[in-house]
């Protein structure tokens, strides 16, 4: 079974939004083991360089990284795929990937260099501008979706 871990920077706050983490994450493990993780976010004030913000945060995602594990980082400028796609990815990298893979999602500032060099693998979930809270549920939804299309179900249909 494929270990996935989505390490976020920051709780979600919205109600709606961690309902719908929720359900899909239940629904999600009936497939692959799934963590989730949570990196304290730094506090944006004015005057304080986001550059500084990106990279403590990018510290602290790295050490909740494992060494062998393969990790995708989510980024607008990564590169766009579709659902099928996901599936086909994830079918070929849940038999390489030995560590299982871990999805990173930044907060309103997005990721750190260190963390988008780290990255086996960047890609967008849409061309469209998303919350990093949003950007959650997608994940989770698409993780979900390609689950299913490799298990011949017909949610994707």
């Amino acid at each position: 079974m494929l270990k996935i871990r989505i390490i976020v920077v920051d709780r979600t706050r919205a109600g709606f939004l961690r309902e719908g983490e929720s359900f899909y994450l239940k629904r999600l493990r009936y497939y692959a083991t799934v963590e989730w993780a949570v990196v304290k976010p730094v506090k944006i004030v004015k005057g304080k360089n986001d550059r500084g913000i990106l990279n403590a945060e990018g510290e602290a995602v790295e050490r909740k990284l494992f060494p062998k594990e393969y990790v995708v980082a989510l980024d607008r400028t990564g590169d766009p795929m579709d659902s099928e796609g996901i599936a086909d990815w994830l079918d070929n990298l849940a038999r390489q990937a030995s560590g299982g893979v871990s999805f990173v999602i930044g907060g309103p500032l997005g990721l750190s260099k260190n963390i988008l060099k780290r990255a086996q693998k960047v890609f967008s979930l849409s061309r469209l501008t998303l919350t990093h809270e949003m950007s959650r549920l997608v994940l989770l939804e698409q993780l979900y979706r390609a689950m299913t299309i490799l298990s011949g179900e017909k949610y994707h249909k």
